[in-house]
C-alpha cells in the first residue's frame, strides 16, 4: 500500500471546491511563495510546532526531551533550541495544551480513505467529494496518484487544489483522474514568478494549457499581493493567456496574514507584506475589468 506525508485532513470543508468536502493535505512544495500561509506545508518531513501562547510553563516537555532542546524562557514558559531540537515530536507526546504539536505524519491510501468515508452522506447530500490539497498535492507522486486513483474509483468528486508545478506525465494521470482542477495563476513573467516563488513557470503554464485544453472542469485561482502581482503588465498578460480558452472569470485571494502564527510557531520570520486597504481591493477589481477579466474573491 502506498504511503505518503500528510500534514492535515479536513472534514466538512466549504472552500475547496462544490459541496461539502474533505480535503487532504499533503506535505511538500516544490514552491517557495513569499506570501505562503502554511509554511508547515514547505518541506516534506515532520515539523515540531511551538505555539508559546498555549504554554503553560508545566515543564512535561523538559523532562521528556531526548536532545535538551527545551529551554526555559524567561516568561516562565518553555521554548526550544532550534540547533538542538530534531523535530522527533517527543515533548508533543506529553504536552498536555498542545502548545507542541507535530505537523506530518506517514499515512497509508488506506488510512487517508478510511477517514474520507466517514462522511459519505454529506457529500452525498451537497454535491460534495474529496479534495488533495497541499503544500502541492502532486509533490506526493505515486503516493498522490494513488490515493486520487483510489477517490476515483470509489465514485468521489476528487477535486486538485494545485499550482501546477509538477513533471507532465503525473500532471497529465491528475487531469485525467480529477473531476476539478483548482489552478493556481501566481505570475505570468518568467523571471518574476522566479523571484516571487523560487522556481519559473514554463512548465507551470505548459499544464495549465494541458489542463485548459481538456474536458476537466478548471477554476483559475490568484492569491493576489499588492505591488507584487497585481501590476497592469501582469493583468494584460493574463487576459491574453486565457482569452486563447475564452476564460475570463478570475478568483482571487486577497493578501491575509492567517498564517502569522503559524511562522511563530516554527521560528520564522513574518514575509514583508502588507495587506490591501478596502478602497485599494476596489481599485484592483476595476483594474482586471479593463482587460476583460473577472474577478471574484474567494
Amino acid at each position: 500500500m502506498q504511503e505518503g506525508m500528510v500534514y492535515n485532513i479536513q472534514r466538512m470543508s466549504v472552500q475547496d471546491g462544490p459541496g461539502l468536502r474533505t480535503t487532504v493535505f499533503l506535505k511538500g512544495c516544490p514552491l517557495r511563495c513569499i506570501w505562503c500561509s502554511n509554511p508547515e506545508s514547505q518541506k516534506f518531513a515532520p515539523q515540531m510546532m511551538y505555539f508559546e501562547n498555549l504554554c503553560t510553563g508545566c515543564g512535561a516537555c523538559a523532562n521528556a526531551c531526548p536532545n535538551g532542546a527545551v529551554v526555559l524562557l524567561e516568561n516562565g514558559k518553555f521554548g526550544r533550541d532550534p540547533e538542538k531540537c530534531t523535530d522527533c515530536g517527543v515533548c508533543t507526546e506529553v504536552c498536555p495544551h498542545q502548545a507542541r504539536v507535530m505537523s506530518g505524519k506517514i499515512m497509508t491510501v488506506g488510512e487517508v480513505m478510511e477517514v474520507v468515508r466517514k462522511d459519505e452522506l454529506f457529500y452525498l447530500n451537497s454535491d460534495g467529494g474529496v479534495t488533495l490539497g497541499g503544500g502541492e498535492p502532486t509533490a506526493g507522486g505515486d503516493f498522490f496518484l494513488a490515493l486520487l486513483q483510489q477517490a476515483h474509483d470509489e465514485a468521489y468528486h476528487c477535486t486538485v487544489d494545485t499550482c501546477g508545478c509538477c513533471p507532465e506525465d503525473r500532471f497529465s494521470e491528475t487531469i485525467r483522474l480529477a473531476d476539478l482542477l483548482l489552478f493556481d495563476c501566481k505570475h505570468m513573467d518568467p523571471e518574476r514568478h522566479k523571484a516571487l516563488t523560487g522556481q519559473g513557470n514554463a512548465l507551470i503554464l505548459k499544464n495549465m494549457r494541458n489542463a485548459l485544453s481538456s474536458d476537466t472542469k478548471v477554476r483559475i485561482r490568484m492569491p493576489l499581493m499588492p505591488g507584487l502581482n497585481d501590476t497592469e503588465e501582469n493583468l494584460a498578460a493574463m487576459a491574453d493567456f486565457f482569452g486563447e480558452f475564452h476564460r475570463h472569470e478570475i478568483e482571487i485571494m486577497p493578501c491575509h496574514f492567517f498564517g502569522r502564527n503559524k511562522y511563530l510557531a516554527l521560528n520564522l520570520s513574518m514575509p514583508p507584506l502588507r495587506q490591501y486597504t478596502p478602497e485599494e481591493l476596489r481599485a484592483v477589481e476595476k483594474r482586471f475589468g479593463r482587460y476583460g477579466l473577472k474577478p471574484v474573491i474567494v
